[in-house]
C-alpha cells in the first residue's frame, strides 16, 4: 500500500507532530491522461504553513484527513498519458507521499541538462526560479545596484545572492547565527548581518552605510522595517514571502514605512506560478550559470519519508541551510 501524510487538525500557531499522521491508502488504477508516480525527492516549503489554515488565499488550503501536497520528484511506474514513458522523471506535485496516481496536468519531464534531479526542486527548481525572476523582473535589479536578501541562507535567498554577484551587485544578506552568516559570504555576500546578535536594523545600517536599492524579502516583519529605513530613492522591493508572521498571531507593525513616500519606493508581491510559462528562460539561463558553478545548490537533506513533518518544521527554527529536501 502507498503512504501519504494528512493533515489531522488545523494548527493554531505552530504545528506540532500532532498536526499530521502517516496513513496507508490504496491506489486507484491509472485511466487514461494519468501516470503511477514513485517519489524520490519531496520538498518542503514556508508557503504550506499557509495552506494549514482555513482561510482564503492564492491556493486551496490542505483538507482535513486528505493528503497533503508538495513540490516533489519522481519516477513514472506506469502510464496511459502520451508524453510519458516507464522509467521518466518527473516533477510534479504530489508530494508528502511515497506513491501516487496523477493527472499529467502540471507534470513535467525533467529536462536533460546534466543535473541532479533534486536540482529541480532546488536550485533549478521552485526556489531558484522565484529568486531569478524576483530578482530581474520584479525588482528589476541592476549590475550597480545594492542589493539586500533576508533569509540569505535559505533556499531562496541563497539563490538570490548568487545571481545577484553573477551580475556584478553589491549584495548584503542577513542570516541566524555565525555559520550561516560565513555560508552566505562563502556564496560571494559583501556583507551579512547576523539578526541573531543584534538589531537587524543596526546591522543593516553598518553593512550598507549608503542605503539599499532593492530588497528582497523572505521575512517581513522587522527585515522589512528596517529596508524600508534603509532605502534609496526608487528602491525595488520584491516580496517573496514572510516566514516571520506564518505562526504569529499579532498583525506586523512598521515604524519606517512612511519611507515608502521619500524614497518612491515601488514595492511588489509575486509567486512562482506567476512565471510557469517562462520556465525554459529560467532553464536556460540558470542552468549556463550552474553549467558555469557560478551558482550551486544549497540543500539540507532528511532521510525517510518519515521524517517529513520534522524538515516542514524545521524550517521555522532555522534548521535548514539552502533548500530543505527529504529524500524518500
Amino acid at each position: 500500500m502507498a503512504r501519504q501524510w494528512q493533515l489531522t487538525s488545523r494548527p493554531d500557531g505552530m504545528p506540532t507532530a500532532e498536526t499530521f499522521a502517516l496513513r496507508e491508502v490504496d491506489l486507484p488504477d491509472v485511466r487514461d491522461g494519468e501516470i503511477r508516480v514513485r517519489n524520490l525527492w519531496l520538498s518542503v516549503d514556508p508557503y504550506m504553513r499557509g495552506r494549514m489554515n482555513e482561510s482564503k488565499s492564492y491556493i486551496a488550503p490542505f483538507p482535513i484527513d486528505g493528503a497533503m501536497e508538495g513540490g516533489a520528484i519522481g519516477e513514472v511506474l506506469e502510464s496511459k498519458a502520451d508524453g510519458f514513458a516507464k522509467g521518466d522523471l518527473v516533477s510534479h506535485f504530489a508530494g508528502w507521499r511515497d506513491e501516487a496516481v496523477i493527472s499529467t496536468k502540471g507534470v513535467h519531464k525533467l529536462p536533460d541538462i546534466g543535473a541532479t534531479p533534486q536540482s529541480f526542486l532546488s536550485i533549478l527548481g521552485m526556489p531558484g526560479a522565484t529568486a531569478y525572476f524576483g530578482l530581474f523582473d520584479v525588482a528589476a535589479a541592476k549590475d550597480d545596484d545594492i542589493v539586500f536578501v533576508s533569509a540569505a541562507a535559505g533556499a531562496v535567498g541563497s539563490a538570490v545572492v548568487q545571481l545577484a554577484k553573477a551580475r556584478g551587485m553589491t549584495v548584503i544578506g542577513s542570516a541566524g547565527g555565525a555559520e550561516k552568516c560565513d555560508l552566505i559570504r562563502s556564496l560571494g555576500a559583501d556583507e551579512a548581518v547576523d539578526y541573531k546578535a543584534g538589531s537587524i536594523l543596526g546591522g543593516l545600517k553598518q553593512a550598507a552605510p549608503k542605503g539599499i536599492d532593492v530588497y528582497f524579502d523572505n521575512v517581513g516583519s522587522d527585515h522589512l522595517d528596517a529596508a524600508f529605513a534603509c532605502s534609496r530613492q526608487w528602491a525595488r522591493f520584491a516580496l517573496c514571502g514572510m516566514i516571520a508572521g506564518y505562526n504569529s498571531r499579532e498583525p506586523a507593525q512598521f515604524k519606517y514605512i512612511i519611507r515608502m513616500i521619500a524614497s518612491r519606493i515601488t514595492m511588489r508581491g509575486f509567486l512562482y506560478g506567476d512565471y510557469v510559462s517562462r520556465l525554459d528562460e529560467f532553464y536556460r539561463e540558470m542552468g549556463q550559470l550552474v553549467a558555469a558553478g557560478k551558482v550551486t545548490a544549497q540543500e539540507t537533506v532528511f532521510e525517510g519519508l518519515e521524517t517529513t513533518p520534522d524538515a516542514f518544521l524545521g524550517l521555522f527554527s532555522g534548521a535548514n541551510s539552502g533548500k530543505m529536501l527529504v529524500r524518500v
